[in-house]
């Protein structure tokens, strides 16, 4: 298997970045890396404020303990900056997600074809 398929992989399966670490390109394996860390923590925070406040109206009597009740009062939207901000969340990680597979790919065809050239 060649490098550019390896990174490509690592990048796609494993995590954004990892593919062109792999391929010592570590500034911006970091980079990418580091920019899919931050979208996940302020994805995750969100959840588990969500998870909090759900589990407080379930202790306090608000909803009940049934799967219907539960699923109505998660699929309420937050309110204004917080969606906002959850969408910006979102749209980071995937658009990191992406360039890291892309960018890990034609960075490992560069490589491959420059191993290629060496041994002719």
């Amino acid at each position: 298997m060649n490098k550019s398929i390896k990174a490509s992989l690592l990048s796609a399966l494993l995590f954004p970045g990892a593919g062109h670490i792999f391929l010592k390109k570590y500034l911006l394996g970091t980079v990418l890396s580091a920019s899919a860390i931050a979208a996940l923590y302020v994805l995750i925070a969100n959840a588990v404020v969500i998870a909090q406040q759900i589990v407080e109206k379930i202790q306090n009597g608000e909803i009940g303990l049934d799967a219907a009740a539960i699923t109505a009062v998660m699929e309420k939207q937050p309110p204004g900056a917080e969606s906002l901000l959850i969408d910006i969340a979102t749209l980071v990680l995937i658009v990191s997600w992406l360039i890291a597979v892309v960018d890990s790919y034609r960075l490992g065809k560069i490589q491959d074809n420059d191993a290629a050239n060496k041994e002719t």
